[in-house]
C-alpha cells in the first residue's frame, strides 16, 4: 500500500513538472508565434493594398455587414481591406479585397479555395481600379460560372461594406432573402413557397412559385412578382398587361396534361431514361437515373442513382430541370440537389449543355448528371423519328 502511494505521488510530481515546463515554453514561444502570424497577415494586406500602411483591425460585429465578411482592417489614409469567406462549388472560397479612400479597388486575391478549375487564382486582377458602379461589369467566366460568380459577389460585398463603414446604407440581403421577401410581398398570405416544375414554354415568365399553405401562386416575370390568390385573382399594383400575362401563364401551367410513353416500343432509348411522357402541346418530360458517385464511386458509395426530372421542347431545348432525389457525398456531390446547379440546365440544348459548370471536387457526380441529361436530346430524336 505504501509503495502504491509513493508511485502516485511520484507520477503527480512528474505531471506537475511537465505542466510547468509546457507553460514556460508557451510563455516564451507564444509571442513569437503571434508575431509571425501578424507579419503573415500584414503581408496579405499589402498584397491587396501595396501602398497601404498603418493597418489596424476593426471588429466586424460593430457594423451590419454582409455575412461573407469575416475580417476588417482600416488603413491610416482612409482605405479599408475586407476578408470574405464564401462558397463557389466548394465552401471556403476566401477572398481579400482592398479599397482605397476614394472607393476604388486596389487589389483582390484568393487566399484559400477548394475549387478545381483554378480560375479564382487570377480572377481578382479584373477588379483592380474599379469602384462599386463598375465592378458589376466584370464578366463571369463561361465554364466556371459558379466559381467566378461567387468571387465577384465577394468583391461586391467588400464594396458594399466600404459604403457601410463610411456611414452609408446598402441592401445586404442575400439572393435567397430577397426572393423570400419578394414572394411574401406578392402574396402576403402565402407561406413556405416552392418552385413549380414547368412543363410548358411560358413566354415572358421565368418561374412560378406555389404557396405551401394553399393560398395561391406567385408568377415571376422579369423583375416583377405577381401574386395570384387561391380564387384566381391577380394582386398588387402591377399593370393590367402584366397581370394578364401572369394569369395566362399560370392557367397554361396548371392545365398542362401529359401521358406516359411506352418506351419498350422504341429502340435505342438510353437506360438512363426510366420513364418518358408527352404533353398535349408536344413537349416531353423524362424521369432520369444518373449514375453519379453513388453508383461509380469506390469509397462509401451509396449504391443509389441521382433521380432527375427534365422537361424539354420537341426541338430539343430544356424547359426545366429538377433534382428529385440524391444520396451523393454530403457537402460535395450533394450540391447537385441545389437549384444553383440543376437550374443551369434550363434553356440548354445539345449544343450548349457543355456550358454547365461541373461541381468542384465532385467529378463523378457532375459527369453522371450531365450524361443522364444529355440522353434527353437523343431520346427526343428517336421519339420524333418514329412518329
Amino acid at each position: 500500500m505504501k509503495k502504491a502511494i509513493q508511485s502516485i505521488a511520484t507520477l503527480t510530481l512528474i505531471c506537475t513538472i511537465i505542466s510547468a515546463l509546457l507553460a514556460a515554453v508557451n510563455f516564451v514561444t507564444a509571442p513569437i508565434i503571434e508575431k509571425a502570424e501578424a507579419e503573415k497577415a500584414n503581408e496579405a494586406l499589402l498584397v491587396v493594398m501595396p501602398e497601404g500602411k498603418g493597418f489596424s483591425e476593426l471588429s466586424v460585429s460593430d457594423y451590419e455587414l454582409p455575412n461573407s465578411v469575416v475580417s476588417l482592417y482600416r488603413e491610416e489614409s482612409g482605405g479599408y481591406i475586407f476578408k470574405m469567406v464564401t462558397t463557389g462549388y466548394s465552401s471556403g472560397l476566401t477572398v481579400m479585397c482592398g479599397i482605397d479612400k476614394d472607393g476604388k479597388i486596389t487589389g483582390a486575391v484568393c487566399l484559400a479555395s477548394g475549387e478545381t478549375l483554378g480560375y479564382e487564382k487570377s480572377y481578382g486582377e479584373n477588379f483592380k481600379g474599379l469602384d462599386a458602379s463598375a465592378a458589376d461589369s466584370v464578366d463571369t467566366i463561361s465554364g466556371a460560372t459558379k466559381t467566378t460568380s461567387a468571387y465577384k459577389n465577394a468583391v461586391k460585398d467588400a464594396l458594399s461594406s466600404f459604403i457601410i463603414v463610411n456611414g452609408g446604407s446598402v441592401d445586404i440581403r442575400t439572393e435567397e432573402e430577397i426572393l423570400a421577401d419578394n414572394l411574401s410581398a406578392a402574396l402576403p398570405n402565402g407561406e413556405n413557397f416552392t418552385k413549380e416544375f414547368i412543363t410548358e414554354v411560358l413566354d415572358g415568365v421565368s418561374a412560378i412559385y406555389k404557396a405551401g399553405n394553399g393560398e395561391g401562386f406567385v408568377v415571376v416575370s422579369g423583375e416583377k412578382f405577381i401574386g395570384i390568390d387561391k380564387n384566381g385573382n391577380a394582386l398588387a399594383e402591377n399593370d393590367e398587361e402584366i397581370k394578364a400575362l401572369a394569369l395566362s401563364a399560370l392557367e397554361k401551367h396548371k392545365d398542362s396534361a401529359y401521358s406516359e410513353i411506352d418506351l419498350s416500343s422504341y429502340e435505342g432509348i438510353s437506360e438512363r431514361i426510366e420513364k418518358a411522357y408527352k404533353t398535349e402541346s408536344g413537349n416531353y418530360i423524362f424521369d432520369l437515373a444518373a449514375a453519379g458517385y453513388g453508383i461509380n464511386g469506390s469509397y462509401h458509395a451509396s449504391g443509389e442513382y441521382i433521380r432527375i426530372k427534365v422537361s424539354a421542347t420537341q426541338d430539343g431545348k430544356i424547359i426545366s430541370c429538377l433534382t428529385v432525389s440524391q444520396n451523393e457525398t454530403d457537402g460535395i456531390g450533394s450540391e447537385c440537389a441545389k437549384p444553383s446547379y440543376y437550374e443551369q440546365y434550363n434553356g440548354k440544348t445539345e449544343d450548349t449543355i457543355s456550358e454547365v459548370d461541373a461541381i468542384g471536387g465532385a467529378t463523378l457526380t457532375s459527369r453522371g448528371y450531365s450524361t443522364a441529361v444529355s440522353k434527353v436530346f437523343e431520346a427526343i430524336k428517336i421519339l420524333k423519328g418514329a412518329n
